[in-house]
């Protein structure tokens, strides 16, 4: 108990204090998440919003690798991506291996089928008259696309949380691939492993707060962002 008191006490001293390495750890956790959840919006709410409105060959297909990799392994992640970017892999030319890059891309794959999921899940909810009726007032398919996912806005912004919440709390890809270099590669959840690991109990406490309370701080802007659209 006086080990997470202490914990509880450093976490508070750190942030009061503007600690500078934890500064660091905690804005390349942001950057790198954040890129990650970026990149899987842009991939992600197409191939959700096609496998939702559309019917063509091989969509249940596409739908179970979907489906089963929203439950992806981060470690598994990691293996992968780091046979691709070693030195002598099919992309080690790159030298992205053990760099913040590749924290991404292994971070995109995991919220990537988590936010086509989650987008999926919400055009497949609306209304199939809602279909008709926009199209009947003579939109293009593009504004038939726009305005059925500003319908289902609320849910896509549930899939927006769910996929920063999944990346932003992996560790096993980001320690893969990244390596936890110090000063490079080290994000809150590697940190926390690391420290941990050198019996540093209470720093990892510390950290465990912090990381805990950027995720809370993101979901309600975020939460609060899905609560004034649904008041609209």
């Amino acid at each position: 108990m006086d080990m997470i008191v202490e914990g509880i006490k450093q976490a508070f001293w750190l942030l009061i204090h503007g600690d500078p390495q934890v500064l660091k750890i905690a804005g390349l956790s942001l950057l790198v998440s954040g890129s990650a959840t970026l990149l899987s919006l842009c991939i992600g709410i197409p191939l959700g919003s096609a496998l939702g409105l559309v019917r063509f060959p091989g969509r249940r297909f596409i739908i179970s690798l979907v489906n089963t990799g929203m439950g992806l392994p981060p470690v598994v992640v990691g293996l992968v991506v780091s046979i691709f970017l070693w030195r002598n892999g099919p992309l080690g030319i790159l030298h992205l291996m053990y760099s913040p890059s590749a924290m991404v891309i292994a971070q995109f794959i995991i919220a990537f089928p988590i936010v086509a999921g989650f987008t999926m899940a919400a055009t497949q909810q609306l209304e199939p008259k809602l279909k008709l009726q926009i199209l009947s007032l003579g939109a293009s398919r593009l504004q038939l696309v726009w305005l059925l996912l500003k319908e289902a806005r609320l849910p896509m912004l549930a899939a927006i949380m769910a996929g920063f919440g999944a990346v932003i709390s992996e560790v096993g890809a980001s320690m893969m691939v990244g390596g936890n270099i110090f000063g490079q590669t080290r994000v809150l959840t590697t940190a926390i492993v690391g420290e941990n690991s050198m019996g540093e109990f209470s720093y990892a406490i510390a950290l465990s707060i912090i990381l805990l309370a950027l995720v809370f701080l993101v979901n309600v802007v975020l939460t609060l962002v899905q609560q004034r659209s649904k008041a609209r």
